[in-house]
């Protein structure tokens, strides 16, 4: 079976793909609540950030200075593009996996009962 058209291979690792997953449901995200939410540690999701806004998937803005300072991330039209093709290459791969499709057995039809119960 080959690869489905649109799968990623830097949003597949479980990790990524749980933060680009988080900020498709949202405008933007703070980095606590994101790393709360997907129960990370700071130098862990900074490195997976910092991976998927190499690959241009995010923007990260840095607001305020010192203890005050804020930092939020979101997903770019082309981060949004990459996982909604990779969700896709997923469904097609789950699609594809599943069993064969039942074949319909015929049922006995009200005569056929009645004949045989004579």
């Amino acid at each position: 079976m080959s690869t489905p058209s649109g799968f990623d291979e830097l949003i597949h690792p479980s990790t990524r793909l749980s933060v680009v997953a988080l900020l498709a449901a949202t405008e933007w995200a703070d980095f606590p609540f994101l790393r709360d939410s997907l129960s990370l540690s700071d130098s862990a999701l900074s490195k997976q950030l910092h991976t998927l806004e190499e690959a241009g998937y995010l923007e990260i803005q840095k607001e305020g200075g010192g203890r005050k300072r804020r930092t939020k991330v979101r997903l770019t039209a082309r981060g949004r593009t990459a996982f909604e093709g990779h969700v896709a290459a997923l469904r097609a791969i789950v699609e594809g996996a599943g069993p064969a499709p039942a074949q319909p057995t015929a049922q006995p039809s009200a005569q056929q009962h009645a004949e045989a119960g004579r």
